[in-house]
């Protein structure tokens, strides 16, 4: 199993070719389309990195002998939210991303361990995630570890009706 550990924005830019695998696997799930290039992807998943640390969320990154195997990028919300019961801050796993050679070996629910440690660390016990639709595998994830639906988005993309 891969040895995972806090991250600090200095690492940022490692996660890059991880978050790419992830965009590519949802563009291949996704029944919204179309998707951006990868340039964009990454330029907007690396500012929201940096406000995610700037804000106060964290990151752990999972490595092995091959290099970086996954990452959870996590955000802390300041409530109260303005529907659910949620404490005054709570958590939101803004990404986790597996390697497609280390998918099926658990690192997933290791990471999602991790992240539920690091909260509890830091006095937070409620969390979100969001999951692509048609990402059936960790959605099932998530629901094996007690999350359950609870908004759904839904979307009009002028670029797929051109």
């Amino acid at each position: 199993m891969p040895t995972i550990a806090l991250a600090g924005p200095d690492r940022i830019d490692e996660l890059r070719p991880l978050w790419l695998e992830l965009h590519h696997h949802h563009a291949r799930v996704s029944r919204v389309q179309p998707f951006v290039d990868d340039e964009t992807s990454w330029a907007a998943r690396r500012r929201s990195y940096v406000e995610t640390f700037e804000d106060g969320g964290f990151a752990l990154v999972a490595e092995d002998d091959a290099g970086l195997a996954g990452y959870a990028m996590v955000r802390i919300h300041h409530g109260p939210d303005d529907s659910w019961a949620l404490e005054d801050r709570y958590g939101e796993v803004w990404t986790v991303v597996v390697a497609e050679r280390a998918r099926g070996e658990g690192l997933g629910s290791a990471l999602l361990d991790e992240v539920d440690a690091e909260l509890a660390r830091r006095g937070v016990h409620d969390l979100m995630i969001g999951v692509m639709e048609g990402n059936d595998r960790a959605r099932r994830l998530y629901e094996r570890r007690g999350l359950v639906p609870g908004w759904l988005q839904l979307y009009r993309v002028a670029a797929a009706r051109r």
